[in-house]
């Protein structure tokens, strides 16, 4: 894990690892152990053997390539307005990691030949999410790729990657789900890689067949998902969570007939209209379970133990230590209480797993989770207060149909409100109310799909744009929890 300790004796045997494809790259850097988006992110990822990295590029005031995700500086940085409004004197002036922790305070925006520059163990793949289509003359005619393994542009827009590979650069597309008319597409043009944005993505009928170009999926951070993902055989993967990825990889090449993840964990159910009595409305009192089995045909030594990213969290039952036979499994119980008022920094429960002449350590996210139910009936849902004193908001869900209708309700004192949705992986943004179709197949998902909801607007008296919302998974930037279910019953 990265940003937590980890039950690892510092004796332990020499950990169990496995060479890419699949090319395991940090999204955004090591986010979790340095302020995304920086250097500082960049080297915490390649430090940690990932094969390369995957972040956004947007362009300045003066046309040049800087790495950053959002169209505003505010979220990452001490500055304030549009980055296409700035210079890159402006730029590297501002502070974009004293928001994270103060030791990185003065961390700047990087230009795109900085984060190139940057050195691993071996070749380091770039995957860059072009989100300026002003960008490509400019990357056109830069001729900085002196590299063996050139960086791949990717856009969402096709438009933008005919403009690419016209440019004679390695380009590709992003996708929610790779579907027929994407891969027929992709046939026909001179794209190098398809990307899909959410989990799921390439599990459709389509993501199993053939598609000319390298399959990769964008920010997989869940250990399920992850688990899945390598075992449909994509060319890579960006993620969050290195460790993770990497002890996934491992077991796939050690242990290639284990068919599903060795540490199950439930999900934690949060009621957020209990009374916080001051550790927030985003917290609770659970007494989960987890599920350890040992995925190799030789005895395992297991240490497990649960640790906190984000808030305060008490916990009773844990650290354990046991032995396992081959694939035995055991079912461990324990206590946890607390949380916070926002999401973000969900608890991570991590098992070492050790033998005499070896260590492999995977862990998993206890996400905190709201549920609703799409029915027919018009429901409301309460918004999260994340402080002592947000008034009260709501907004109201109903199902029509194949559709999904999520309105404002109650703006809580915010003056403009407009709706903003997670449905499935994607972010969707709109007036008052939203109209969205449900995914294909919605009614057979036992564990429904991926749902939040909330508004932005302004307080009365002007000021910035300020956020309400109903899960975590708002904004979609960032370490924001993960978003809810929304269940078919």
């Amino acid at each position: 894990m990265d940003g937590a300790a980890s039950p690892r004796a510092e004796d332990a045997p020499r950990e169990l690892r496995a060479e890419g494809p699949p090319w395991i790259l940090g999204e955004r850097g090591a986010p979790h152990a340095a302020p995304e988006n920086t250097l500082a992110s960049f080297r915490a990822a390649l430090d940690a053997d990932l094969d390369g990295l995957c972040y956004d590029l947007r362009a300045c005031a003066g046309g040049d390539p800087v790495v950053i995700a959002d169209a505003r500086l505010e979220r990452t940085t001490d500055g304030a307005g549009l980055v296409r409004e700035h210079g890159l004197p402006e730029l590297f002036g501002l502070d974009a990691g004293g928001w994270f922790a103060k030791r990185f305070a003065g961390a700047g925006v990087p230009h795109l030949d900085e984060v190139l520059d940057l050195e691993g163990r071996g070749d380091v793949r770039h995957l860059v999410r072009v989100r300026d289509e002003a960008l490509v003359p400019e990357l056109a005619g830069a001729g900085r790729w002196p590299r063996r393994v050139p960086p791949c542009f990717l856009s969402r827009r096709r438009e933008v990657v005919t403009a690419l590979a016209d440019a004679g650069l390695a380009c590709g597309l992003v996708v929610a789900t790779a579907d027929e008319d994407t891969r027929a597409w992709v046939r026909d043009a001179r794209v190098e890689v398809v990307a899909t944005e959410t989990p799921r993505g390439w599990l459709s009928e389509a993501g199993a067949r053939e598609w000319g170009a390298e399959r990769w999926a964008l920010g997989v951070d869940e250990a399920e998902d992850l688990f899945a993902l390598m075992h449909r055989g994509v060319t890579g993967l960006s993620t969050r969570e290195p460790r993770r990825a990497l002890a996934v990889r491992a077991l796939r090449a050690h242990a290639p007939r284990l068919e599903r993840y060795p540490l199950e964990v439930p999900a934690l159910l949060v009621d957020a209209s209990h009374d916080p009595q001051g550790g927030g409305e985003w917290s609770g009192h659970w007494e989960p379970h987890a599920v350890v089995t040992n995925p190799f045909d030789h005895g395992v030594r297991v240490a497990l133990d649960l640790f906190v990213r984000r808030g305060a969290f008490d916990v009773e039952g844990l650290p354990r230590r046991f032995d396992l036979g081959p694939g035995e499994a055991q079912r461990v119980a324990f206590r946890l209480r607390g949380g916070s008022w926002s999401p973000g920094g969900d608890p991570v429960l991590a098992a070492l797993f050790a033998w005499d002449d070896g260590s492999l350590l995977v862990d998993a996210t206890l996400r905190r989770e709201r549920r609703a139910v799409a029915g027919g009936l018009t429901q409301r849902l309460e918004m999260l207060r994340e402080s002592p004193g947000a008034p009260a908001a709501t907004m109201t869900l109903q199902r029509r149909g194949r559709e999904l209708v999520v309105r404002v309700e109650n703006p809580g004192g915010l003056v403009g409100a407009r709706a903003v949705v997670h449905l499935d992986g994607q972010v969707a943004t709109g007036a008052r109310a939203l109209r969205l179709r449900l995914p294909a197949g919605f009614d057979d998902l036992a564990r429904g799909v991926a749902f939040s909801c909330g508004f932005v607007g302004h307080a009365s008296d002007g000021g910035p744009e300020l956020l309400r919302r109903w899960a975590g998974g708002l904004p979609r930037e960032g370490d924001h929890g993960a978003p809810g279910r929304l269940l078919a019953r």
